[in-house]
């Protein structure tokens, strides 16, 4: 018996500055995965990561990556996709350089 769709959004990095990129319902790229366009059909989903992967100027690594509702848009389902967003593992750079 085939797993049931989950809800996705499709996630890639930006191919100059590398950061992790969602697409958006306007089919643009946004470094918030609040404004990443939550896809609920399968089909659909497929469709839009082949399209998105045909975008090879703009991302590279596209892939569909599951979601969950939260109170302030997707939440990340999985430990990776958390772990990706908050950029670069080495605090002294990049998205965690103010937290230092």
């Amino acid at each position: 018996m085939p797993r049931e769709f989950t809800p996705k959004v499709i996630t890639a990095n930006a191919l100059l500055e590398g950061d992790v990129v969602y697409l958006t319902a306007r089919d643009t790229w946004s470094r918030s995965l609040a404004e990443a366009d939550v896809l609920t059909d399968e089909a659909d989903a497929q469709y839009r990561l082949l399209q998105a992967g045909a975008r090879a100027d703009e991302v590279v690594g596209v892939y569909l990556a599951e979601v969950r509702p939260g109170p302030t848009g997707p939440q990340p389902a999985h430990f990776r996709e958390d772990f990706r967003r908050t950029g670069p593992s080495n605090r002294f750079h990049g998205k965690q350089a103010d937290g230092r």
